[in-house]
């Protein structure tokens, strides 16, 4: 869903000419092998990407998520058909233009040597070994563009993230104003999206859209149930895009329980 959506979110900014700058505070590897070990003993993708990777690339239900299942396909042929997924960071990277920019964001060693190893014949494309939410403060506003989008991804280790979460959200958009911002939570039961979503409220923020995709009820806390993508500052009719993507996501990311949503939680 989050790729996706972000897929989208830079198709947007690729609407206009003029260059545009990207920050993924928490960038990953950028390629995922899912016929390594640690993806062959979960099996989870086969429930997720698996699935829309043995459709047909032409079904008229699909229509709304081509452009992110076109770079998915492409990446796979690349690879002689073995299965290497794209992260946040790849997707970005084969949507820049001539003029744009990515910055990658990751602390993790390895992690940090694959982002520089993939991406070291491409000069549109830095990688930093810094904190996410340092990053923030350190590389908002972009020196380069006046248009951009801060992809805020973090892995959720710590008990106090979604507070951390806010905050940088907060952040970002007194730094970059006139940025689009965009930050993936877990739902695992509701309360702590929601109160995530109130202190954003509470702190004044408006124009807030939020795109959610939950498997089932999220009453466990201890399963994850869903995710969202909160997105501040969305472009225009993004609202209507987000819905399309995640009807044509539904049908394949689960069963009857399976619920979409895009709500605005603060209009512009």
């Amino acid at each position: 869903m989050k790729h996706a959506l972000l897929t989208a979110l830079v198709n947007a900014l690729r609407r206009k000419s003029t260059p545009f700058s990207v920050l993924d505070t928490h960038a990953g590897t950028g390629l995922y092998d899912l016929s390594g070990p640690q993806a062959q003993s979960t099996g989870e993708w086969r429930d997720g990407i698996g699935r829309l990777l043995d459709t047909d690339p032409d079904a008229p239900d699909l229509a709304p998520l081509q452009s992110w299942l076109g770079i998915v396909r492409g990446i796979i042929h690349a690879h002689d058909g073995k299965l290497f997924y794209p992260g946040s960071p790849e997707l970005i990277a084969r949507l820049l233009r001539p003029g744009d920019s990515l910055t990658c964001c990751e602390l993790h060693p390895e992690d940090q040597r694959s982002l520089k190893a993939l991406f070291r014949h491409n000069p549109a494309v830095s990688v930093h070994g810094r904190d996410g939410y340092q990053a923030i403060t350190a590389l908002l506003p972009p020196r380069t563009a006046k248009r951009g989008l801060t992809i805020i991804d973090p892995p959720f280790e710590q008990r106090d993230e979604f507070t951390h979460l806010a905050a940088a959200v907060i952040e970002a958009r007194a730094r970059f104003p006139g940025g689009i911002i965009a930050a993936w939570y877990p739902i695992k039961h509701r309360a702590p999206p929601r109160a995530f979503l109130h202190a954003l409220k509470d702190a004044g923020q408006r124009n807030l859209l939020t795109a959610e995709l939950t498997l089932r009820p999220p009453l466990d806390p201890g399963r994850l149930n869903g995710c969202g993508l909160l997105v501040a500052g969305p472009p225009y009719r993004f609202d209507e895009e987000a819905r399309s993507i995640l009807d044509a996501l539904r049908p394949y990311m689960g069963e009857d329980e399976t619920e979409a949503d895009v709500e605005w939680v603060v209009p512009e």
